[in-house]
């Protein structure tokens, strides 16, 4: 079912396909709402419109970023995006996803600096306002690439997992490290700081070494076992980045709600079952608003190594899902306003919109005006066409003819360690290093999966 094409040529035979699988999922009849603008703990931001963390794999070897770094964001923020939530940053070598994985560290701060300089001056320039941007705080952990060779570093062992990516008792990092981990992204948050990000995500989601803590119910030691001690490095982290928050630099969070597991391997926001059980990150983001004073984050499900069609329904992918990519979308947005419900008084972004296409703008809202969240984050569709935030804004709706196909080759390029875009519709800048992974692949190892 999870190669089900998307077919529907107007939103009313969309919505049928809906009832028939019996599920709900909001849109608005105008997408008037996204233009109308917020604020985050006194900063305004111009629209309910923002570009979600997608790696472009296009750093320098020492992690700085390049000319296709600044390309892309330079034309995110040409395009009226009131948020820019920038990729996965590592805040350790080890940590890294790859060699072209973007690193911060006080010795190329200076260069996130200029980047960014150059994105608000775009904003400003082509909109009249300077984005918001984030900078995204991660540790790859079992995922972790910083030679382009495999070096996982995982909270504890795990069967399903390792058919994805293997790992045996060495790689499983101790307490102490962990404890450094909470420091390291203490000093990232700082970093972002002066390098003139308006905020810093302490990521945990996608089965990345926090969200896999959080997930670590076999775990011995102060992080595993009890919610108390799985929870424990987020929390830890987030008061270390908290010392650096002041009232034009939030610390804030992106958080993975629901790993989408089978019943042999569970994760978090999971009964023993396998079935989506909310109970835990509700709590968890409660005691992050309450207890921390977290205002805004963004939500998100789902392991793209793994359960890939969770975290971002597809056409055409590695696997075919045994449901209906429109199942995955209606998972998500009513996972997120479950949790908007529970902390009404925080700002929460959703994501994943872009199986949708040309309907993606009126789902988003829709969701926003339903009250299942503040605004939505768009990844794959900001490959495609990062002018989409303005086309909905000044006309009124996206461009049907430069949308996301959901085809999965941006995927691929990230995975295969490659400067990364819209094959699609950038041919002329990235065919030429999609056929470099076509020629490659053969030597990829089996379980490579985009």
């Amino acid at each position: 079912m999870g190669h089900e094409k998307f077919h529907y040529k107007t939103l009313d035979e969309l919505k049928r396909e809906c009832e028939v699988l019996g599920i709900s999922i909001p849109f608005a009849d105008d997408t008037g709402i996204l233009a109308k603008p917020f604020e985050i703990r006194g900063r305004k931001i111009a629209n309910r419109l923002g570009i979600a963390p997608m790696e472009g794999a296009d750093s320098t070897e020492d992690g700085r970023p390049s000319e296709y770094t600044e390309r892309r964001y330079v034309r995110e923020a040409i395009g009226g995006a009131g948020i820019i939530w920038y990729e996965a940053i590592s805040i350790v070598e080890e940590g890294r996803s790859s060699k072209t994985q973007l690193l911060i560290t006080k010795d190329n701060i200076d260069s996130f600096k200029r980047l960014n300089e150059k994105v608000k001056e775009a904003g400003l320039k082509a909109n009249g306002f300077e984005p918001y941007l984030v900078m995204q705080s991660n540790h790859s952990g079992r995922y972790s690439n910083p030679a382009n060779k495999p070096a996982p570093l995982i909270a504890e062992r795990n069967a399903w997992l390792e058919t994805f990516r293997a790992a045996d008792d060495s790689c499983i990092v101790s307490d102490d490290y962990l404890k450094h981990i909470e420091e390291k992204t203490g000093e990232s948050a700082l970093l972002a700081k002066e390098a003139g990000f308006d905020a810093v995500d302490i990521k945990s989601c996608h089965g990345y070494l926090f969200q896999e803590v959080i997930a670590a119910y076999d775990r011995k030691g102060e992080y595993g076992g009890s919610y108390e001690n799985r929870t424990r490095l987020l929390k830890n982290s987030i008061a270390a980045a908290k010392v650096y928050e002041t009232s034009s630099f939030s610390v804030i969070s992106r958080i993975g709600i629901y790993d989408g597991y089978p019943a042999s391997s569970r994760g978090f926001g999971q009964a023993e079952d396998g079935s989506m059980d909310l109970t835990e990150p509700k709590r968890l983001i409660m005691e992050l608003h309450d207890e921390l004073g977290l205002s805004f984050i963004d939500i998100t499900m789902g392991n793209p190594y793994a359960t890939t069609h969770v975290t971002r329904p597809f056409d055409v992918g590695k696997y075919i899902p045994d449901e209906h990519p429109l199942v995955g979308i209606a998972r998500m947005i009513h996972g997120i306003g479950e949790i908007k419900r529970a902390v009404p008084d925080m700002t929460i972004y959703g994501s994943a919109p872009t199986y949708l296409r040309q309907y993606s703008d009126l789902y988003a809202a829709g969701a926003v005006m339903e009250g299942y969240c503040d605004g939505m984050l768009f990844g794959r569709m900001a490959f495609a066409d990062p002018d989409f935030p303005n086309e909905i804004i000044r006309d009124g709706r996206i461009d049907s003819s430069r949308v996301c196909l959901t085809c999965g080759k941006c995927g691929d390029l990230i995975r295969a360690h490659k400067p990364t875009g819209c094959v699609i519709r950038e041919p002329d800048v990235f065919m030429p290093f999609y056929k470099e992974f076509i020629v490659e692949k053969k030597e990829l190892p089996e379980n490579f999966r985009g």
